[in-house]
């Protein structure tokens, strides 16, 4: 039987991200308003045509009702647009109202515009079909739309489609798109564009394209209908749609270069898509100076403009640099607002000690790992690598880092679905670590071997665990280097197995809250000459056995073969699994920013129009 998903229009937007923030001047209500109790057959359109002609005017409606809510109890907020229940009291604004807020005199777009600037390690690709790493993915989400969205339940809302049917078989889905979404030009999306979207995606085949293969077809059956057909039924079909941006068709053909890799696609606009956007989303692109800044402003015509926060920043600036005194100078001028995540412990308390400014933690789907080359001598022998498992000091490993960090159990993040808690966990145990350096073949000579161990230069802390772990090593007779490097050098080296180094220490982020993916990305083949795999497994039975998970619909079972996957890693001892991350962010008092009721998906944590900027 089919199974159709009809779901209302899911505008996430939390009552405290509605209410105004000191700062702006939010104009006081009329008393001629109406006080309305919601009836049968009430949604907030057909109100809006009501009260003034106009079934968009709805937005307004939400504003001041909202405004009334704060000041008076009896108003219920209205969290969700499409979700008003019967009973409720609701503040209807008058027709003057109403045109004040949707012709730009007050909420989000009167006054002058809040900044939200941000550092971020670079470099940042805003191409959908090239970004992947966590300021792409950050960008990428505040530029453009995709058909469904991740929230903080580690499932998904409808978006751009608004309900979608699967076939008996699980082999076709048919998408029901949003009517009037405009991208920044002014055109309407249309269901060729998102046909064209993941064609392009699929075409050049970097970034997210892995997450979207095993689609046999997308076809526009009209202009509001798409329809996908799979090459084999998966359970992460849908969820992998978060990572399919929509681009404009027709602005990325108009700037598409004539000569390019993609036959009669040309260049298909990558290098116009380097520093442009073709995109729908809140945010679009002014500027993009390519080792400097990325400058995106608001777009108030955004279909879902209603769930803006009412102080939403006129303008976010993503600037490229990790650099703590750089980062420190401007915080303590308030020249910026969040800084990244790759701040030493040490540098955090120092901000955390400035007035103004607090520190941000909390529970991400990304780990720390210590990604061991088994294609490398000594780390070939898996006796070796099961030595420095067992050598390595995790409890001093997470006493480095900020309080509340937990050592990883097993190849996955604790905070995704199918994660398997009863793997066996690596602690320091030198009897253990010397009685698998007995076994490895490189034992006698093992001083002839030195581990090279590759830090991120960008991300400074992650050379006292180089350090740590050197010491730990020394412990067994294992001589380790300590080398850091450029992030654009680890991208480039761990490409190819005759660049990638012996050990080379990178967080992942998993791109669906999933323990299979995670997995996927870590160590199938098909990663293996990218930046998250150092590990080279290159095992075709474990890529089966991960394609047959990911395969399979039904999630008791597939979780059950996550488990079985977990265990099976584990026992090869690719990596140290050193902690699943709390992400830490220093943030000024007067930016209103609650990254946990997002979602942990990458990239979505720092999603501008839920994020509220006041004067500093």
């Amino acid at each position: 039987m089919s199974k159709k998903l009809i779901s209302l229009l899911i505008l996430v937007v939390l009552a405290t991200g509605l209410l105004p923030a000191v700062g702006v001047a939010a104009p006081p209500l009329q008393e001629e308003g109406e006080v309305y109790t919601v009836q049968k057959d009430d949604w907030l359109s057909k109100l809006a045509d009501k009260q003034y002609g106009d079934v968009l005017a709805y937005p307004a409606i939400v504003y001041y009702n909202n405004l009334k809510a704060a000041e008076d109890s009896t108003f219920a907020v209205i969290e969700n647009a499409d979700l008003i229940e019967v009973g409720w009291t609701i503040y209807l604004p008058t027709a003057e109202e109403a045109t004040a807020y949707l012709g730009g005199e007050v909420g989000m777009a009167a006054g002058e515009p809040g900044s939200l600037r941000v550092t971020f390690s670079w470099p940042t690709f805003i191409d959908p079909a090239v970004g992947s790493d966590f300021s792409s993915s950050t960008s990428l989400a505040n530029i453009y739309d995709t058909l469904i969205f991740p929230n903080k339940d580690a499932g998904v809302d409808p978006w751009l489609a608004e309900s979608w049917d699967v076939s008996d078989d699980g082999l076709t889905y048919t998408f029901n798109l949003r009517r009037g979404v405009s991208f920044h030009d002014g055109s309407e999306l249309l269901a060729s564009d998102v046909a064209y979207s993941f064609n392009r995606l699929q075409t050049i085949g970097e970034g997210y394209a892995y997450l979207i293969s095993g689609v046999e077809s997308v076809t526009a059956v009209d202009d509001y209908t798409v329809e996908f057909k799979l090459e084999r039924p998966s359970g992460l079909f849908v969820p992998s749609l978060v990572r399919l941006y929509i681009l404009n068709e027709d602005l990325v053909r108009q700037n598409t270069a004539a000569e390019g890799p993609y036959d009669e696609e040309g260049d298909y606009g990558k290098e116009w898509l380097l520093t442009h956007d073709a995109g729908s989303g809140p945010y679009r692109v002014v500027e993009f100076p390519l080792e400097e800044y990325l400058l995106m402003e608001k777009f108030n015509n955004w279909w879902n403009a209603a769930t803006f926060n009412p102080n939403a920043p006129g303008q976010a600036r993503f600037i490229a640099t990790t650099e703590t005194a750089t980062v420190r100078a401007l915080m303590d001028d308030r020249e910026l607002e969040i800084t990244d995540q790759w701040q030493t412990v040490e540098a955090l308390e120092a901000l955390d000690a400035m007035e103004g400014i607090d520190i941000t933690a909390f529970s991400t789907m990304t780990s720390f790992y210590y990604m061991m080359n088994t294609r490398k001598p000594p780390l070939d022998d898996i006796h070796c690598r099961r030595a420095i498992s067992w050598a390595f000091d995790y409890d001093q490993a997470v006493a480095l880092e900020w309080p509340g960090t937990q050592q990883m159990v097993g190849p996955a993040p604790h905070t995704v679905g199918g994660h398997n808690p009863n793997v066996l966990v690596y602690e320091r145990d030198l009897d253990k670590a010397n009685e698998e350096l007995a076994q490895c073949q490189y034992a006698a000579d093992i001083q002839d071997y030195p581990v090279e161990v590759v830090w991120i230069a960008e991300v400074p802390a992650e050379e006292k665990w180089a350090l740590l772990f050197q010491a730990n090593m020394a412990d067994i007779g294992v001589p380790v280097e300590v080398v850091s490097q450029p992030w654009l050098s680890v991208v480039e080296n761990t490409s190819a197995q005759d660049t990638s180094s012996h050990i080379v220490t990178i967080y992942v982020s998993t791109d669906l809250p999933e323990a299979g993916l995670m997995i996927q990305q870590r160590y199938h083949s098909s990663t293996a000459n990218t930046w998250q795999q150092n590990e080279w497994l290159l095992d075709p039975e474990l890529d089966a056995e991960i394609e047959d998970a990911l395969a399979t619909v039904d999630q008791g079972a597939r979780f059950a073969k996550y488990a079985t996957l977990q265990e099976e890693i584990v026992a090869l001892a690719p990596s140290l699994f050193l902690y699943d991350q709390l992400e830490k962010h220093a943030v000024q008092s007067y930016v209103d920013w609650k990254p946990e009721e997002n979602s942990s998906v990458m990239g979505y944590q720092i999603y501008a129009p839920r994020i509220g900027v006041t004067a500093p």
